[in-house]
This record gives structure tokens, C-alpha cells and sequence, in this order.
């Protein structure tokens, strides 16, 4: 089963021989004058030094720090990005008894063959090309052994860390210590969690289904189970390695890693969170093939929405429609200084707009923004994290794939065809017909919710108030229900309407319905209106 770590119970008898190990190895590199301040920190090189030493976990958090580009100076950031995901490969023994407990049945009945050399071997996992007794050709994600315990060892040492470093240096409470290892864990176990990235996978190939240039791998599900992850085999190259040997048909692939990454974002709200050049190759038929969905990202449609909105300003460079659609994407604080963060935030775009549109980097767009956020007391979102980092991770393979690709190019054309999508008459018959569900359900419970409220009332404290009264109560709820319901619906024709006046589909029979809808809900909405005021004046005479 998944490792499941909660860095909020921590067995400090366990982690307690781990943590002064931990603290050994801070005080050998001299990781200690960190308390003392930014002058006294340790060389870039001596922290990426200092976290490979400590062991798996320890590299995982230097690879979820070097997302942080708003709490880390660059230097430190470009050298935990060297962090590298290898690790010595298990023997063949120990993944064979992982393979037989978790599947019930020994490897010889399994497959007809099992690759002893692994063809990845990765912190938390490594990969075997396999041969199952059916005839198909697979790869096997085996979860190496004793993560559990490593990995709760390691987060209760580090919770404590910093905990004890909190209560001795009260000036680090601003970078919210605790919620980054929170956040860690919860990246560690979703990462671990074999079952979800089985999910993760069949999602993502069923949002990405009408992308003709791109196949994902199935999985096994018959060979899949809690720590081993049996896949259809993706007999692909790098991409990278692709494109040196047919550099005239990269443009193409770059156009569909753009299209993938901006589909799943804003119509289904997932997205590949690590899309480096071992997790895409090309097939020998010129498709992409995408792999590894252990780190994913999703975003309800109210972030998607706000996403949108975000990208939108910081196009045009409208700070403050940019600061108000980042905050919509957090969580509400009052220790935000909305005045200090517009500041920045204006600085921010006066750098971006420095440079030409084809230059600007959503990932780094993003980076300036995280930056001003903390500065000003955001709490951002870990899903704005994993999206900053894809957006880099995959600007950075499209340049070194092919530097003179207009990169904003391929992102505006994706736009404009989600954008026309977004706006169809389906689309729009789709919202309409979901809205119209919710207001028949409001209508037909209406009625039974305000018997029960009008219930509760009497049964409660203000059961001491006379008949009259209830009822004069239950007809000010029924009336106010009335006019909400109303309010909905013309507020649902004039939404309609006005989205069917919007381009690119400002012409034929959908323009006129569009004009006659939009005045039918400003019509309705005004005679509700005139009405409501001449009932409650004929009311307040009587």
C-alpha cells in the first residue's frame, strides 16, 4: 500500500537517533549559521552536498525546495535543480519479493520474462521491462522496500527540526516552515501512491484522447497492485535524442507537448507536473509518448477560471487585474498587504513587458508572482507550485529542443482554439442545461427546506414566537426564495445571450438569439424588479 505520512504525529523516540544524525550533518557543513542570517549561509553547492548525504528523503525535499524560487535566491535554486532522481538499483531478489507479496503468485507465473537490469532506477521506485504470460509487452514500476518507515523516520526528524528552530528564531515564522513540510509530505505520499497515479493515468488518456499525435501507456490492471505499477511498454525514444536525428519534425512535437499541457489544464483541470525529457518520448510512427504520472497537479474550475483571468492581465500587463485574479487563486489571509503586493506585482510586469511577447516565459511569470506573494504574506497553493514548475520544466525542453521555436506562438494558437471550444454552442448548451438543472432543484426544494427551517425554529429558541409571526416569517422566505429564483434565471438569459455575442461567433442565427436572450433577461430582471418594489410598498401601506 501507498506510504501515508502525516508530519503532524510525530514519534519522536523513533526519529529521535535520526534527527541527531540530521543535525551532524547540517553542523559538518556548516548548514548552522543559516540561524545567524543570510551573510552566513553555506555555499549553493555545500546545501545540494548536504542533502544528497542525508539520504531519499532529504533528496526529494531538495527537489519540492527548488520549486520555491520566492523563498530561495536563484543560485541555491539552479543547484538543488542538480539534484539528481538516481539511486543505486535494488538486486533482483528484492524486487522479486516485492512483485510475488503484492500480486500473490510467484514471478515465473506471472511473466515469461522479467528484465533483471532495471531500465530506471529512481528514489522512490525503478522500472523493469517485462514479458507477461499472455504475450504483452510491459513495464513494471516496483516501489522499493521500506519507504514507510524511512520516510515517517525522516519527516517526524524534520518536523521536529523545525519546530526547534521556530521556537528558537521566532523572525523564521514568516516562511511557514511547518506548511512546507506539510505540503511535503502530502507530495510524498501522493507520489507513493501507486493507486492514484493508476487513476491519474486513465484520466489523462481520456482527456487526451482526441490528440492524435499522442499515445499513453494503459495499465495492466490485472498486474497492478498497491506497490507495483504494471504499464503498456512505450517502445520510444527521448525526445531529445529524437530531435538531433530529425530536426525538421521537432516544430510539430513541440506544438503537441503545448497543446497536451494547455487541453488538460483548462478543460479537465489535471496536469503533468513533471514533463523532463525521460518522461517523453517519441514513438518509431513520430507520436509522442508520455510517461511517469507519479507527479500530477489538478485544479477545480474555480482556479481554472481564475487561471485564465491571470494570464489574461499579465499578457496585457494590467497589474491590478493581475493582483486580483492571484488572490483568487489563494486562500484568504489578513496578512496580506494588498497595497505592498500591488507594488510589486506592477514591478513584476514592467520586467516582463520589457522584453518582447515571443520572449516572455509563463514559468517565469509565474516565479515573479510567487516571489511578491510571500513577500506580502500569500500563503500560495501547492498546485500553483507544480504548475510553475511544469510551465518551466517545459519551456526549458522546448528551448533546448529548438531554440528559435516562437514558443507564444504555439501558446496563443492553443488559446484561441480552448477559447473558441470554451465559447461553442455545445459548450454553451451544456452550461445552460447544467444551470437549469440547479435552478429546477432550487425551485423543487424550496417549499420542504422552509418547512424544515420554519420546524427548527419552532422547536428551538424562537419556538416561543405566536403563529402569526412564523408565518409572516415563512412568507418572507418563500417570497425571498421567489426572487432569488427569478434573479437566476434572468441573470442565466443574460449570461447566454451575452456569451453568444462574443467572438468569434458574432454572426448568423446565434447573434440574433443572442441579442434577443440578453434583453430578455434585462426586461425580466427589470420587471421583477418594478414588482417587488410595488408589492413591499403596498405591504408597508397596509
Amino acid at each position: 500500500m501507498a506510504v501515508m505520512i502525516n508530519p503532524d504525529k510525530r514519534d519522536l523516540l523513533r526519529a529521535a537517533p535520526r534527527l541527531m544524525q540530521i543535525l551532524r550533518v547540517l553542523a559538518r557543513h556548516k548548514f548552522l549559521g543559516v540561524l545567524r542570517g543570510k551573510r552566513h549561509w553555506p555555499p549553493p553547492k555545500e546545501v545540494r552536498e548536504t542533502f544528497e548525504e542525508l539520504g531519499l528523503t532529504f533528496l526529494k525535499f531538495g527537489q519540492v525546495l527548488a520549486m520555491r524560487r520566492d523563498l530561495l535566491p536563484d543560485a541555491y535554486i539552479d543547484e538543488l535543480e542538480l539534484l539528481h532522481d538516481q539511486l543505486p538499483a535494488l538486486g533482483i531478489y528484492a524486487v522479486q519479493a516485492t512483485v510475488e507479496f503484492e500480486l500473490g503468485a510467484p514471478l515465473t507465473e506471472l511473466f515469461a520474462s522479467f528484465s533483471e537490469t532495471p531500465l530506471a532506477a529512481a528514489t522512490i521506485a525503478q522500472v523493469h521491462e517485462a514479458t507477461t504470460r499472455d504475450g504483452r509487452h510491459v513495464a513494471v514500476k516496483v516501489q522499493r522496500p521500506g519507504l514507510e518507515r524511512m520516510i515517517s523516520t525522516d519527516i517526524s526528524a524534520l518536523a521536529t527540526l523545525v519546530a526547534l528552530v521556530e521556537g528558537l528564531f521566532p523572525r523564521l515564522h514568516s516562511l511557514d516552515l511547518p506548511v512546507i513540510v506539510r505540503e511535503f509530505a502530502n507530495s510524498l505520499n501522493r507520489e507513493t501512491d501507486f493507486l492514484r497515479e493508476a487513476r491519474s493515468i486513465v484520466l489523462f488518456r481520456t482527456a487526451l484522447a482526441d490528440v492524435p499525435d499522442l499515445w499513453i501507456p494503459d495499465v495492466v490492471a490485472e498486474y497492478s497492485n498497491g506497490n507495483v505499477l504494471t504499464m503498456e511498454f512505450s517502445d520510444g525514444e527521448r525526445v531529445d535524442l529524437y530531435a538531433r536525428l530529425h530536426p525538421d519534425t521537432i516544430s510539430h512535437s513541440i506544438n503537441t507537448l503545448v497543446r497536451l499541457m494547455l487541453q488538460t489544464i483548462f478543460e479537465e483541470g489535471l496536469f503533468h507536473a513533471d514533463p523532463h525529457f525521460g518522461n517523453v518520448l517519441v514513438l518509431p510512427d513520430g507520436r509522442l509518448s508520455l510517461l511517469d504520472f507519479g507527479m500530477t497537479g489538478e485544479l477545480d474550475e474555480p482556479m481554472r477560471e481564475s487561471l485564465t483571468l491571470l494570464l489574461e492581465a499579465v499578457v496585457k500587463g494590467d497589474a491590478r487585474a493581475t493582483t486580483e485574479a492571484y488572490l483568487e487563486m489563494t486562500p484568504a489571509s489578513e496578512r496580506v498587504n494588498r497595497a505592498s503586493l500591488l507594488a510589486d506585482i506592477k514591478a513584476a510586469l514592467y520586467e516582463i513587458h520589457r522584453t518582447s511577447l515571443a520572449d516572455v516565459s509563463i514559468g517565469d511569470s509565474f516565479n515573479s508572482l510567487l516571489r511578491a506573494g510571500s513577500r506580502n504574506g500569500v500563503h500560495n497553493p501547492p498546485e500553483f507550485f507544480l504548475l510553475t514548475r511544469a510551465f518551466v520544466i517545459l519551456e526549458s525542453m522546448i528551448h533546448q529542443l529548438d531554440p528559435d521555436h516562437d514558443y507564444m506562438e504555439s501558446f496563443n494558437k492553443e488559446i484561441t482554439r480552448l477559447t473558441a471550444q470554451h465559447f461553442s454552442l455545445a459548450r454553451i448548451k451544456e452550461k445552460t442545461s447544467k444551470l437549469a438543472r440547479e435552478v429546477e432543484r432550487l425551485i423543487s426544494d424550496a417549499p420542504g427546506d422552509t418547512r424544515r427551517v420554519l420546524r427548527r425554529f419552532a422547536e428551538g429558541n424562537l419556538g416561543q414566537l405566536q403563529a402569526p409571526t412564523i408565518e409572516a416569517l415563512g412568507g418572507r422566505i418563500s417570497r425571498n426564495l421567489e426572487r432569488l429564483t427569478g434573479a437566476i434565471v434572468f441573470a442565466a438569459l443574460v449570461v447566454g445571450g451575452s456569451m453568444l455575442l462574443m467572438p468569434p461567433i458574432m454572426a448568423g442565427w446565434t447573434y440574433t438569439l443572442g441579442k434577443a436572450m440578453t434583453l430578455s433577461g434585462i426586461v425580466g430582471m427589470f420587471i421583477m424588479l418594478v414588482g417587488s418594489f410595488l408589492r413591499d410598498r403596498g405591504r408597508r401601506r397596509n
